[in-house]
């Protein structure tokens, strides 16, 4: 199949433009905001949209610096060194998931203490709404011909603007679908059986590392990093991070918790 191509701007008004990519991080954070408001409306707790409000700004901003932070350290760190005026501009690409986790997870936990409210009691609150951004996160790559996977022989890989002349794997929509919906399908059901605060956190964290893990072995890796102990990728080895903290959290810090807060 021929790679679809669509203009990665939307419109642009003298030298402002809006991308699709943006449009995917701002449709993301709509999607999260507005299911979070959904719960607490529909449920009995404490916490009120002003909350909420002043939680997603800072969000917001721990993701974008977070991500761009992540994909420096973690993918690029010599280029940026090299030409650290590159850090700014944003429009040339380079963001990281497991940075951009990393920057909201810090700015989420200080203004959750900053209010004295329970971090794993709000992190189980939108943690099952993440995925949609994810998902539109992987859409935003599909439409920009990045990310996209190894050469492949299936009736649906693609010929990808700068992948070259071979089909390869629509890797970015495998993700979209794995990490996104079906994640997010997952969490959704999910936060209305755990059994502790923090369940929905924990699964979140190992469930995507399993997904992104194996959705790996699909992706080309980054050419100028290329594969990690001659096998892995840069993204398996930082998901099976995430995937071990998960597990830990899951099956010890957590009930370890719970107990805790009981006697």
């Amino acid at each position: 199949m021929q790679f679809p191509h669509i203009d990665p701007v939307i419109f642009k008004i003298g030298p402002l433009a809006l991308r699709w990519y943006g449009m995917m991080y701002i449709l993301g954070f709509a999607a999260s905001y507005l299911l979070v408001l959904y719960q607490i409306r529909h449920r009995t707790t404490s916490i009120k949209r002003p909350f909420v409000d002043d939680l997603y700004f800072y969000l917001i901003i721990g993701l974008i610096v977070g991500a761009r932070l992540g994909y420096i350290i973690f993918y690029n760190l010599r280029f940026y060194i090299n030409n650290p005026l590159e850090i700014f501009i944003l429009w040339h690409g380079g963001m990281s998931f497991h940075g951009g986790l990393i920057g909201t997870f810090i700015a989420g936990y200080l203004v959750i203490k900053r209010n004295n409210m329970d971090f794993f009691k709000i992190a189980d609150l939108i943690i099952p709404t993440c995925p949609l951004g994810l998902g539109f996160g992987r859409i935003g790559n599909f439409i920009n011909g990045e990310l996209y996977g190894k050469p492949s022989n299936l009736p649906w890989a693609m010929v990808f603007p700068g992948g070259g002349p071979l089909p390869r794997h629509p890797s970015q929509i495998y993700e979209a679908l794995l990490e996104g919906l079906c994640l997010f399908i997952i969490l959704w059901f999910y936060k209305d059986k755990k059994r502790h605060d923090g369940d929905v956190l924990a699964m979140f964290l190992i469930l995507y590392g399993l997904f992104r893990i194996f959705c790996e072995f699909f992706r080309e890796p980054d050419a100028h990093l290329g594969y990690m102990l001659g096998i892995f990728t840069m993204g398996q080895i930082l998901s099976a991070v995430m995937l071990s903290i998960g597990l830990f959290f899951k099956f010890y810090l957590i009930p370890h918790r719970t107990k805790v807060l009981k006697k």
